[in-house]
């Protein structure tokens, strides 16, 4: 598979991602749910803290990519949910150091919402991957 960035402005290469991104000779594709910080029998964690729950979701969207056979480095698009936008972005250094090593930087859309699923979440974080 490769990876062509399409940047018509460089400014959101400074929080991580690329604005678009052509994916040529992808053979699978894998489609995850949103990943939250919850523990393996589904209970929230880290209740009320916002760095604590997206290090978890991360962590278990690297498991659901591991068990379908891939990793963070084949992740081609993001799809960020979070109930504070600012308090959130105060912690994406947690996707820069999970994304940074492997090159990668794929395209992002992050939204505010009122409510996740299960109230005491705060963030979400969904991907598809390819390879």
């Amino acid at each position: 598979m490769n990876r062509t960035p399409a940047n018509p402005w460089p400014w959101s290469l400074q929080f991580g991602y690329n604005q678009a991104e052509i994916i040529e000779g992808a053979t699978r594709q894998v489609v995850c749910a949103g990943q939250t910080s919850v523990d393996t029998e589904g209970t929230p964690q880290h209740v009320g803290d916002m760095r604590g729950q997206i290090s978890l979701a991360l962590d278990n969207l690297v498991e659901v990519l591991d068990c379908a056979g891939m990793s963070l480095a084949n992740v081609i698009r993001l799809g960020v949910y979070t109930t504070d936008v600012d308090e959130a972005m105060q912690h994406f250094d947690l996707l820069g150091r999970a994304f940074g090593p492997l090159g990668v930087a794929p395209p992002m859309t992050l939204l505010g919402v009122s409510r996740l699923a299960l109230p005491p979440l705060m963030f979400e974080i969904e991907a598809t991957a390819a390879s």
